[in-house]
């Protein structure tokens, strides 16, 4: 073999390198401040090879959301041997503590796109709507057993109060960026389950 030949393992080895930084370098600078050249210096790679993997920057991005999607613990919301309204609880607490670790300077990956992105290019628009109503659906389930198990109040529209939760939780990491503060972290979890998602009294007990 040449020493200048590339190895598949080679070739696979460098896109997971430009993926990974891709992931970081969107998640922490943007899609617009982020440049393919900052991409490649992150990822050790010559500046050129990056088309060998991407055709465009905007694919590696859609690439980018797929990985945070694998960040989210959707696990956390399935896992059976806790309450349904507990485990919701879980996961937003895991996300919460990753943002407040993270010092207040990252926010969501999709909500991001979403604000800087979306109205600029229908594929990547298409991705973040995507990413949503996959996490909606989650969280809609995670309800539903809920209403189901009898802890929460069969009128409630899971569909609605599912959506009303992820948009309510990506407000919270736009303020919270702003104030740099977990203050609104801590009101999110007041208002959503102390008071929305407040469990039902548990009814008299069998005579």
């Amino acid at each position: 073999m040449d020493a200048g030949e590339v190895t598949p393992m080679g070739r696979a080895s460098k896109r997971e390198q430009l993926a990974e930084a891709a992931f970081r370098q969107f998640h922490e600078r943007g899609f617009n401040a982020t440049a393919v050249g900052d991409i490649t210096a992150a990822a050790d790679v010559p500046k050129g090879s990056f088309y060998n993997h991407f055709p465009s920057k905007e694919s590696s991005a859609l690439e980018a959301l797929r990985r945070y999607a694998a960040t989210l613990r959707f696990e956390l919301l399935s896992e059976c041997d806790a309450p349904p309204l507990q485990r919701l609880r879980a996961h937003f607490e895991f996300l919460g503590q990753d943002t407040v670790e993270g010092g207040f300077v990252r926010g969501c990956l999709v909500g991001n796109f979403g604000a800087e992105v979306a109205d600029h290019s229908e594929e990547i628009r298409q991705a973040v709507r995507s990413g949503f109503d996959t996490w909606a659906t989650e969280i809609e389930r995670v309800l539903l057993e809920a209403q189901e198990a009898g802890d929460l109040d069969r009128a409630l529209d899971v569909k609605g109060t599912a959506t009303f939760i992820l948009s309510a939780w990506e407000g919270t990491l736009i303020v919270a960026r702003a104030d740099k503060s977990a203050a609104p972290v801590d009101a999110f979890f007041r208002t959503v389950f102390d008071v929305l998602l407040r469990p039902l009294p548990a009814g008299p007990d069998p005579i």
